[in-house]
């Protein structure tokens, strides 16, 4: 099971010095991947089911992990998640061709639908038909990278190209959040799903509810089997290794316990590296 790192771009993570540190610490570690989160605003003041204070600090997705892969040469990045909804399709496929190309191909490329009503209302779009919305945008992206038309309800074009296009054909993508369209999302266009903030028990629960949709819905061929991801809630000890190892899982990305010291991260990083991965 690899490992990765939640929350590089957000809080006290958020300063360069400090995400190239960590973030460097995590390749020699062996960590595969380190992660962001998005909202692009926050509702101020913060009320349920808002997860950070107005004044978080949250760097741009593209920009924090271009940077990252300036400064690392193996480590993956990944995107935990971007509200996809709440983007243009075209232009955030420019960005993340972009991203993918300059760090050689090492791009994973999380998205999600979103949930946060402040935030669909501040940014003027609909929040009523985002999941319809997500399904449009992705297969928009996948046309434009692979340098083809679309025709769809949000999206259309013919007669245009982007370029560069990403080194990795496809882009692995990987649809976050908890519910029967997001699984339906993930087994039938995502190379991977993606769950936050996760038990052990709640992600059992998940991936049932992933299997169920898999067993109504084909999965293309092209898409390989799904791959999971999980932010487990919590530290991580061997019980917890051993109960997502057991369901499947192929990727843990932990946050960092005491998210207010950069210390209590190096520390995390370094003991997870030492006991599972060398």
């Amino acid at each position: 099971m690899e490992l990765g790192f939640f929350g590089i771009n957000n809080g006290i993570f958020a300063t360069p010095s400090v995400m190239v540190e960590v973030s460097r610490a995590c390749e020699e570690a062996g960590f595969d991947s380190v992660w962001t989160g998005e909202h692009v605003v926050l509702p101020d003041p913060q009320a349920p089911p808002s997860p950070a204070a107005p004044e978080t600090v949250m760097l741009d997705p593209a920009v924090a992990l271009a940077y990252i892969a300036a400064h690392t040469s193996r480590l993956r990045l990944g995107t935990g998640i971007i509200i996809l909804p709440q983007r243009n399709p075209l232009v955030l496929a420019k960005e993340m061709a972009s991203l993918d190309f300059v760090s050689g191909g090492r791009l994973i490329l999380g998205l999600g639908a979103g949930y946060l009503a402040p935030e669909f209302e501040a940014l003027g779009i609909s929040m009523q038909d985002r999941g319809r919305r997500t399904e449009d945008y992705v297969a928009a992206m996948r046309a434009i990278w692979a340098g083809e038309s679309f025709q769809g309800t949000y999206a259309a074009f013919d007669g245009v190209r982007a370029n560069p296009r990403p080194v990795q054909q496809p882009i692995p993508l990987v649809m976050g959040g908890h519910s029967a369209p997001a699984y339906r999302r993930a087994v039938t266009s995502c190379q991977g799903w993606y769950g936050f903030a996760m038990t052990p028990e709640s992600a059992r629960k998940s991936l049932d509810g992933i299997d169920r949709e898999a067993q109504r819905h084909e999965r293309p061929a092209g898409l390989g089997p799904l791959e999971i991801s999980i932010t487990p809630r919590g530290a991580i000890t061997d019980d917890t290794i051993a109960a997502f190892s057991a369901m499947g899982v192929h990727r843990l990305i932990p946050m960092a316990s005491g998210r207010q010291s950069v210390r209590d991260a190096m520390s995390m990083i370094e003991d997870l590296g030492a006991r599972y991965l060398r």
